[in-house]
């Protein structure tokens, strides 16, 4: 139970008297005056409702225009309007000693100007006539409640707004009066409170035969009823004259001791509305202790039940009902004023107490009032930031943290940090800064800020309980906690977080650079992910290969094959590894050579298609080492690796970059085996000139002579060079030169003749042989000569024959066929004949004959072909240049015709017969000259 008196008073409604609306005049300001025998009042649909005495039913809407229609023939004794539908239920009567009708009207229909009456039925439980004592309609319109003075309550079920589909029955029956009924909705559930004046029933409607249970033994007057909102859960609410009583449907909840003698109680946006007797007034001893005389002075209070306090208390002349619509309660007196109580915003409120509120018990008050307002939470944070300041300025800084902390996600951070910058407030600052993080809302500043106190404190506990709490409990910029804890010196506590959030970069930069722990670093590193495991060996790689250089290297030897993190134990079935490019780690070696060979051999054994950096690089060793080794067996050894590494193909594409290398380190070997492989045979015959290796010359000239002729000619001018006596070698060259006639006599007497000690003896067998093969030559040429004219001659006295005499063809059989020539037949003048049939047959042209036709075409082909090259200069000139006898190449091509100017006539024009007969011996002439070579 709770004392009133112990609450505190407040004016949180503003009271003014409702003014009549000013007239076209302009004129107002005069109170409003409502209609004189106003009985009952309700609201609702944006009016009030009131009806009279003298049989009207009055709707007042907020511009206060009064509109009236005639409801009964004599008085109106109450009214319920719906607040969610256009339904008006009103009691009253028509005759004097008959039972009270009820009227159902519908609001937005009109019979003649007039609301519609939907339905009409007598108020009477049972068959004895009695008084209505109270009225109440559920909302959806599906059940109706009216109690009368003799304790019946009768329960309409069905549409109420039809009499066909509607039920009527008895629900209640006692001995004393009803006094208030109230339906509860509760999901699917409906109750209805009954209440008399000395008991208080729940009946459950949504149950067939409508169980009931007794809530108490007392009950309470008329219109000292109403049911809460659901900021009270709905509770019904009953007010006795020493305590207000809350009930649920099974249960009777919490009441508060509000003394005086209660006439009216309503409930409205969470407050409670209570109009009571003035305790200066002596109360009146009647049946529900409801009415007063004119010169009553009532009071009306209005409760704030959640937050305990009174929100407005003010003294009113007899008040007739309180009613509340358009946001604002309307108090309505007997003297027919209306008085308007308007609620003042929550800002408002809150300022109209702020002297209060430093008050520890007030200002939990204010809290709980803008709470219950809905205050969004900007409003409640500036509170709370209020308090914090008041708090602080009185040295109450452990208060003060707290009331900051609840400002957090609205108030700026900085503004609270500036005040407990201070080195004794660090602690506060603490508090603060953890709850910040707690609620994710601390950037990088608030967490280097946070970390900095800890550290100063040396709190290692708090420092490791926040380091070690998970990312759903807090959130904070890692990095920046990895930074400063580095700072600081807690190299644990930032490897820690650094593993922990997989910031791989800080872990290895602590590890290496601060704890230098390199062991730990490469075990790191090896269950890393490969791009991440790939990237720090490139940039660490240097430093653990200068610390822990065997481990390092076997790392990368797996980073480079088949490389799968440590920690991953997927079994047999775990997916395939990835490989690095070996070729990118060489630089990590850079002073580790034995590492970096030993490394480079097991890349090129398990895998063969390694880059060619690898093979480069691994040459390049085996060669420094070869270059370098004292010991025979050892360096032999090596001189065979590095050959080998030569052979295995894999310079090809690299072929002057391997012989600059083996130049570099004078591997002779591997010189000579890269000039063999490049067919570089003039580099290799000049190698063993270099070094006077005679016997080696003539071994390359005999090998690659074939492949390249001038070695032999090369060969020749390096030996004439020579003092030395070399006639053993010249002789050689020369019988070489001699069989594959390679060089002009001429040219080799000028050669030789640089050479002091070859004598004429040296060469005489040579210039003999040639001199005795020109003299053949010339007698085989002077023979072909005498042929030709022979040939020329004769060709030209056939053509003088055919020009002056008739041809006369003797053939008696056919070229083809070899029969007896038969007419019709085809003579050619080539002295071949034909059945006309078999030329036609065998024929590919009308004007060529079938059996001269192949000898004629190749010597065409041949004609075609000169007369084609006759152009082509620039081969000329490349054949002339290159040739060692260039006298033969110019005889070669004069033959040809190319510098003559060659006439070819291959078609037959019409209508010239002697330009056919030219035509025709030409091509005999050439056909004849042909046959003969």
């Amino acid at each position: 139970m709770a004392a009133y008196l112990q609450w505190r008073r407040f004016v949180f409604f503003d009271r003014e008297t409702v003014k009549e609306p000013p007239g076209p005049d302009g004129a107002g300001g005069k109170p409003f005056a409502l209609p004189p025998g106003i009985a009952v009042c309700d609201s609702g649909r944006g009016s009030l409702v009131f009806g009279d005495i003298l049989r009207q039913i009055w709707f007042l809407p907020r511009s206060l225009q009064l509109s009236s229609f005639q409801a009964y023939k004599l008085r109106v004794t109450h009214l319920y309007q719906l607040k969610q539908h256009s339904i008006l239920v009103s009691v009253g009567e028509d005759e004097e000693g008959i039972n009270p009708l009820v009227k159902v009207w519908n609001l937005e229909k009109r019979d003649g100007g007039n609301p519609l009456c939907t339905r009409i039925f007598p108020a009477i439980p049972g068959n004895k006539p009695t008084v209505v004592s109270c009225l109440t309609v559920h909302e959806n319109l599906n059940f109706m409640a009216i109690g009368f003075a003799d304790g019946s309550v009768v329960l309409t079920k069905g549409d109420i707004t039809r009499d066909r589909h509607s039920k009527t029955q008895i629900l209640h029956e006692g001995s004393y009066p009803v006094t208030g009924l109230a339906f509860r909705q509760s999901g699917k559930t409906t109750h209805l409170f009954v209440v008399t004046t000395e008991n208080i029933q729940s009946y459950m409607l949504s149950v067939k035969d409508y169980p009931h249970l007794e809530l108490d033994t007392h009950g309470c007057g008329l219109r000292c009823s109403s049911l809460s909102d659901p900021s009270q859960d709905l509770q019904f609410i009953v007010a006795g004259n020493e305590c207000v009583y809350l009930y649920q449907p099974d249960e009777r909840g919490p009441c508060f001791a509000f003394e005086g003698q209660k006439l009216i109680v309503h409930w409205y946006r969470g407050y409670l509305i209570i109009v009571s007797k003035d305790q200066k007034t002596s109360p009146k001893s009647e049946f529900a202790g409801n009415e007063a005389q004119n010169s009553d002075r009532q009071v009306l209070n209005i409760y704030d039940l959640c937050n305990k306090f009174i929100a407005y208390s003010s003294i009113f002349d007899d008040i007739v009902d309180v009613l509340a619509e358009w946001g604002s309660l309307y108090v309505l007196t007997r003297d027919g004023k209306i008085h308007v109580l308007q609620e003042k915003d929550t800002q408002t409120k809150l300022e109209a107490r702020q002297p209060m509120l430093f008050r520890k018990n007030l200002f939990e008050m204010a809290i709980n009032l803008a709470k219950s307002h809905h205050l969004d939470s900007d409003g409640l944070s500036e509170i709370f930031r209020q308090y914090g300041d008041h708090l602080y300025n009185k040295g109450n800084h452990d208060g003060a943290i707290q009331q900051y902390i609840r400002t957090i996600g609205k108030l700026e951070p900085s503004y609270v940090i500036r005040k407990f910058l201070d080195a004794q407030r660090i602690h506060n600052l603490t508090a603060y800064l953890q709850t910040l993080h707690l609620q994710s809302l601390a950037n990088a500043d608030h967490t280097t800020l946070l970390l900095n106190c800890y550290t100063k404190l040396k709190d290692s506990s708090k420092l490791e309980e926040f380091i070690k709490t998970s990312e759903s409990e807090v959130h904070f910029d890692v990095e920046t906690a990895i930074k400063v804890l580095r700072q600081a010196g807690y190299y644990s506590h930032a490897v820690y977080l650094a593993e922990k959030h997989a910031h791989h970069e800080w872990y290895l930069k602590i590890q290496l650079e601060d704890i230098k722990n390199y062991q730990e670093a490469l075990r790191y590193i090896g269950k890393l992910p490969f791009d991440q495991a790939e990237s720090n060996m490139k940039r660490y790689g240097k430093i653990l290969m200068h610390h822990v250089p065997n481990e390092t290297t076997e790392l990368l030897k797996i980073l480079c094959t088949d490389y799968q993190p440590s920690g991953d134990n997927e079994g047999p079935g775990m997916l395939e590894g990835k490989k690095a490019n070996s070729e990118e780690f060489i630089p990590v070696f850079a002073n580790n050579s034995r590492e970096l060979k030993a490394f480079l051999e097991h890349m090129t054994e398990v895998q063969a298609d390694s880059p060619q950096g690898v093979y480069d690089t691994l040459l390049e060793l085996r060669l420094q080492n070869w270059a370098h080794e004292q010991d025979e067996q050892v360096k032999e050894k090596l001189h065979n690796e590095a050959l080998t590494l030569l052979k295995s193909g894999r310079f090809q594409t690299v072929f002057d970059k391997a012989l600059v290398l083996c130049q570099m380190h004078n591997f002779k070997d591997g010189v000579l085996y890269l000039y063999e492989q490049g067919k570089l045979f003039q580099q290799i015959m000049h190698y063993h000139m270099q070094n006077e290796q005679y016997k080696k010359v003539i071994e390359v000239c005999e090998l690659y002579g074939d492949q390249e002729a001038c070695l032999w000619e090369q060969a020749l001018g390096y030996f004439a060079r020579k003092e030395e006596d070399c006639k053993e070698y010249i002789a050689a060259v020369l019988k070489h030169i001699e069989n594959k006639n390679l060089m002009p006599p001429l040219l080799v007497v000028q050669t030789l003749a640089h050479n002091s000690t070859a004598t004429l003896s040296v060469i005489k067998d040579y210039l003999v042989n040639k001199l005795q093969k020109q003299s053949r030559q010339i007698e085989q040429d002077e023979q072909r000569i005498q042929k030709y004219r022979e040939e020329t001659t004769r060709i030209r006295r056939e053509i003088e024959e055919l020009k002056a005499s008739p041809k006369i063809f003797q053939k008696t059989k056919c070229s083809i066929c070899t029969s007896a020539l038969e007419l019709p037949s085809v003579h050619f003048l080539c002295g071949h004949s034909f059945h006309q049939h078999c030329f036609e047959s065998y024929s590919e042209s009308d004007s060529e004959c079938p059996t001269c036709m192949p000898e004629n075409r190749k010597v065409m082909d041949m004609i075609r072909a000169q007369e084609q090259k006759r152009d082509l200069h620039d081969q000329f000139q490349h054949q002339l240049k290159c040739s060692n006898d260039g006298f033969s190449i110019v005889a070669d091509y004069f033959g040809r015709g190319v510098f003559n100017k060659l006439t070819l006539i291959t078609d037959l024009p019409s209508g010239k017969a002697a330009a056919t007969i030219e035509a025709g011996l030409q091509r005999e002439l050439l056909i004849h000259t042909k046959r003969s070579t």
